[in-house]
């Protein structure tokens, strides 16, 4: 009986919770749609890099064993991995030509860094929009605060309310959206210079023993 009546008050909680987002996201206008369009497809972007980077170094090839595959030609199974990655192209394409395995590794090299740079930049794009955003509802609030005062005065604290709440809502929407964004670009940008210079070293470690 006890677990029936938890459940229906977290139930009632949860409806409670709903229907005062809904008032929260209302009250901050319509810029509040572009806001949140701009925090779902950061937060997606954020998710496939974590994914991305991830499958990147999961059981990765030590770097001992890609020198050994690079004098041995032994053979690799194809893999997420980057040390994988490079250590597959390399038993695919080689030719047994010094010059022409270098130049191969160089291309390589050019395939696999778009994998590790993409989307980064978008995200730190749209982590910096979302507060121009919220800057742009508090204008519009104030707009309709002062529209407000030249139609009734201050006599109508309900109105005058109504564009203040606006702009404000906005204004710590967009922070909301724009701080763990920039925080998250930050990091994500981090990983991949470290990646970057792993797929570097692979790189120019091959071309000296191919």
């Amino acid at each position: 009986m006890n677990l029936l009546l938890d459940a229906y008050q977290f139930l009632i909680s949860q409806n409670e919770l709903t229907a005062d987002l809904i008032r929260y996201f209302q009250s901050g206008g319509m810029v509040m749609y572009p806001i949140v369009l701009i925090s779902a497809v950061m937060w997606a972007l954020i998710f496939e890099r974590m994914v991305a980077f991830h499958r990147l170094e999961f059981r990765d090839l030590r770097m001992t064993d890609l020198v050994t595959l690079g004098r041995s030609c032994r053979d690799v199974r194809p893999g997420s991995g980057l040390r994988t990655q490079v250590g597959y192209f390399l038993q695919q394409k080689r030719t047994g030509d010094h010059l022409v395995d270098q130049r191969l590794l160089e291309e390589c090299y050019l395939k696999l860094l778009p994998q590790i740079d993409r989307n980064i930049a978008v995200i730190a794009v749209l982590a910096m929009v979302s507060p121009l955003l919220g800057l742009l509802g508090t204008v519009t609030g104030m707009m309709t605060t002062f529209d407000v005062i030249s139609v009734f005065g201050t006599g109508n604290s309900r109105a005058l309310a109504g564009g203040i709440s606006e702009a404000l809502i906005t204004t710590q929407t967009g922070l909301m959206v724009s701080i763990p964004g920039v925080f998250a670009a930050a990091v994500l940008a981090m990983k991949a210079r470290r990646l970057q210079e792993r797929l570097k070293q692979c790189i120019i470690t091959l071309q000296r023993i191919v």
